[in-house]
């Protein structure tokens, strides 16, 4: 069985996992990952990018060693390969967490129960749920349900089909990282700008895939596409933008508009504006399609998985071309 086999087999067991146990209550291994960076940042800071940086090189580079490391200890086995791109898989998504805490505020609201909705909502996002009305938390929920796709599901599939273990590890290193250190706190203006860059720069990919996915996969491609190259420009954030818009236009709903972030309030523009107002339904159709765009992602994956690595080898062999030439010359 070859590396791609292995990598497609190990994956799709690992988002198997994922929907039939979802996150474990104690020990996940992200949370350990967690309390390890918070470690880190507990001897390094200061108010100072270039310790932020070493921060993100420290944490990113030790999860994508741990990778690399055990990756090499079974790549001689087979089988031992699927397991443990299996693991890694379960591991690092996590969409049924996701969708489990999507419904759970969407069945509160459903009940009726807004103080109960409120207080499940900051386990998706860090909105002010008191500053929201119910449509204003559906529409919250449907928001972190379109990022949560691509932060949770197909950035993390993304990597792994290009660098196998060491890519999921790395992936999700980076993103916890951006949640932990990324945001624009007084603490971590500065600190946390490293990690919220390299964030940018690994979500890009999976989060334009995530955009022709749900575009493809949901129930008014043209409305997704059109929201996508009309909105997703405007949003603050260059990931966040093409993977709401593309949601919204697809589920035909607006989402965007004004809300608020430990009391500080923003307006940000409106996506897919010619949409209806969300509603509590709309909940389980954002929580279906990010079913579909997982998998799909995971196809694809698999597919490109081959020509990503011929390219990576060509590149590098042109490399090291290159190197023995400078080394003639000199």
């Amino acid at each position: 069985m070859g590396a791609d086999r292995a990598f497609a087999y190990g994956a799709a067991a690992g988002l198997l996992g994922d929907l039939l146990l979802g996150d474990p209550r104690r020990g996940h291994p992200v949370a350990a990952f967690g309390r390890a960076a918070a470690a880190v940042e507990h001897m390094l800071w200061r108010d100072d990018r270039g310790r932020g940086a070493l921060h993100t090189a420290v944490c990113v580079g030790g999860a994508v060693a741990l990778g690399t490391l055990a990756a090499r200890c079974v790549r001689s086995s087979p089988a031992a390969s699927v397991a443990l791109t299996g693991a890694a898989t379960w591991a690092v998504v996590g969409g049924t967490s996701l969708a489990r805490e999507a419904r759970a505020v969407g069945r509160a609201l459903e009940s009726g129960d807004l103080a109960a909705a409120r207080a499940r909502l900051p386990h998706l996002c860090g909105r002010d749920p008191q500053a929201l009305d119910a449509d204003g938390i559906a529409r919250a929920v449907v928001e972190s349900v379109a990022e949560n796709t691509s932060d949770a599901v197909v950035g993390a599939l993304v990597w792994g089909a290009v660098a196998g273990v060491p890519g999921l590890l790395g992936f999700r290193a980076v993103n916890t990282l951006d949640a932990m250190v990324g945001h624009r706190s007084p603490r971590h203006l500065r600190y946390g700008w490293a990690s919220a860059r390299l964030d940018d720069v690994a979500g890009w990919p999976g989060a334009r895939l995530t955009a022709v996915l749900a575009s493809a996969a949901g129930p008014d491609p043209r409305g997704a596409v059109r929201a996508w190259h009309a909105d997703a420009a405007r949003h603050p954030s260059p990931n966040a933008g093409p993977v709401e818009a593309s949601f919204a236009g697809a589920l035909g709903v607006r989402l965007g508009g004004t809300l608020s972030y430990a009391g500080r309030v923003e307006h940000r523009p409106v996506l897919n504006g010619g949409g209806r107002a969300v509603t509590v339904a709309d909940i389980d159709r954002a929580v279906r399609l990010s079913r579909r765009v997982g998998w799909l992602a995971l196809g694809a994956g698999a597919v490109a998985r081959p020509a990503v690595r011929a390219v990576t080898r060509s590149v590098m062999r042109t490399a090291r071309r290159g190197n023995r030439g400078k080394g003639r010359t000199s």
